[in-house]
């Protein structure tokens, strides 16, 4: 199982993009779409601070990063339940989990694994360190009990060179048709030699054919276009 399309618009709207590295709440270097050095390369620490000069390539280099981050978080959802899980369930397990890091401990995942999917939605509110974080535990509940997903633009947010995030306005905004435009692979494009260089932002890697399958089927039947 992986993360839906919606899922993906989900948890992406979620964690916002911001296209330089920032610290979070907990004071941790972060950067793209919650990318921290404990998923892997690129370390954020080590990365040039301040807005880029190319907006676009430095959300091409977030999107890249957070497909290969969110691969580690779906596989350790899935060696953590042990349940069949429904698609939404699992979107928002993913999501909860991509922001916590806490699946494999959580009071929800033995909730879930016993059988007591009320215990499993009451459970994500259990998860509410910073206090801010309690809207996206409601949607990730509701998300997991009624499979209802939100919906709406992504925001692209700013950030000084002291990694401190302008939150009272986005510089940009994507719609879910450009989020999952980033999600595509380039056509023709190689990928890239290095997954740690910062200095040019490489083209994004080729996402797992069944990955890209589902988010082109998706993304042509919010245009329109044939499936």
């Amino acid at each position: 199982m992986q993360t839906s399309p919606r899922g993906l618009l989900a948890l992406v709207r979620h964690e916002g993009i911001v296209p330089a590295p920032y610290l979070d709440s907990a004071r941790v270097w972060t950067f793209g779409i919650g990318h921290t050095a404990a998923a892997g390369a690129p370390d954020p620490a080590t990365m040039p601070r301040g807005m880029p000069a190319d907006l676009d390539a430095a959300i091409r280099e977030a999107f890249r990063v957070f497909q290969s981050d969110l691969a580690r978080y779906e596989a350790d959802v899935l060696r953590a339940v042990k349940v069949p899980l429904e698609r939404h369930e699992f979107d928002a397990l993913v999501s909860f989990h991509y922001n916590t890091g806490g699946i494999a401990r959580a009071a929800l995942t033995r909730a879930l694994n016993a059988g007591n999917r009320t215990a499993v939605a009451d459970g994500f509110m259990g998860w509410l360190k910073p206090a801010a974080i309690r809207c996206r535990r409601e949607t990730e509940r509701d998300l997991f009990r009624d499979g209802r997903y939100p919906t709406g633009t992504i925001p692209v947010w700013a950030v000084d060179r002291n990694g401190r995030v302008d939150f009272s306005r986005p510089v940009r905004r994507l719609t879910e048709a450009e989020a999952l435009a980033l999600l595509r692979p380039a056509t023709g494009s190689p990928p890239p030699a290095s997954t740690t260089s910062t200095a040019t932002p490489p083209a994004l890697l080729s996402p797992p054919a069944t990955l890209t399958s589902r988010l082109l089927a998706f993304l042509k039947s919010l245009i329109g276009g044939p499936t």
